[in-house]
């Protein structure tokens, strides 16, 4: 038996007629989180990073500015092109939703090596900060991704399957669920291991191959429970999704930064 579910509100609290959006509080608190514990990894004597109060404010700055940036251009060009160039103008309203991790992640990085570049760090160890923390904002962005019913699952008879009254009339694969358990949770758990109990921290890069690769596994396997972009379907007749496209491509480009990481190519960098 499915589980019924009425759908909640996008709409968390209006304040003088102004509506706050669940999607909004998500990305805030995802970012507030991030940086208090990016704060406390900088202050350790290991982390060979210093900032001060004006630095971290522009780190976070930048990061922010990456995230949206690069994660609505990104959906624009990799998921719905025809229909932002037909209407442009819905590129600028995010609160309707659409936005790429694989475009935020292009995003951070351009805006992490360019912060790092201007105030003379190393990108690569200010990135694998990011890199460790970024789970953290995969998980709300997903829990705030099932409140607005977005990239909702297959059809499934699993006791699990949801049914959103008004939205869906046949049980569906929560999806977003998973991929909050799966890349956010379990994947920060391992990248903070890693980064705690092992070496990989003392080469620049490691984790941000880490992440890459690992977030691609995680997001390749959860694609298959996962209804493709209406827009969009399936890639190939057996199957293939764009997501599992953008992550199969980002596996490879996280192991070849894991390689040159181990490799120490940018230690100097």
């Amino acid at each position: 038996m499915a589980i019924v579910i009425n759908p909640i509100s996008p709409v968390a609290v209006s304040v003088f007629g102004m509506d706050i959006r669940w999607y909004a509080l998500a990305y805030i608190a995802g970012f507030l989180i991030c940086f208090w514990l990016f704060l406390r990894m900088i202050r350790n004597q290991n982390s060979g990073i210093v900032l001060n109060k004006k630095q971290s404010d522009d780190f976070l700055t930048a990061i922010i500015l990456g995230v949206v940036l690069g994660g609505r251009l990104g959906y624009v060009l990799f998921y719905n092109l025809p229909f932002f160039i037909a209407h442009p103008i819905e590129i600028f309203m995010v609160w309707h939703g659409g936005m790429s991790f694989h475009g935020g992640l292009i995003g951070v990085m351009i805006a992490n090596f360019i912060f790092a570049h201007k105030n003379s760090l190393s990108g690569w160890k200010t990135l694998d900060l990011c890199a460790v923390l970024a789970p953290i904002g995969l998980f709300f962005g997903r829990i705030a991704n099932f409140i607005n019913v977005e990239v909702m699952g297959r059809p499934t008879d699993m006791p699990w399957g949801v049914i959103f009254k008004g939205y869906t009339e046949i049980p569906r694969h929560p999806s977003p669920l998973y991929e909050a358990i799966t890349e956010g949770v379990i994947l920060f758990v391992w990248m903070w291991y890693l980064y705690k109990k092992t070496n990989l921290k003392s080469l620049p890069g490691a984790l941000s191959g880490v992440l890459a690769m690992s977030y691609a596994v995680a997001r390749i396997f959860c694609e298959m429970f996962r209804a493709p972009d209406a827009q969009i379907g399936f890639l190939t007749t057996w199957g293939l999704t764009m997501g599992q496209l953008l992550s199969g491509a980002m596996f490879i480009v996280g192991l070849a930064i894991f390689i040159c990481a181990k490799n120490k190519k940018f230690l100097t960098k």
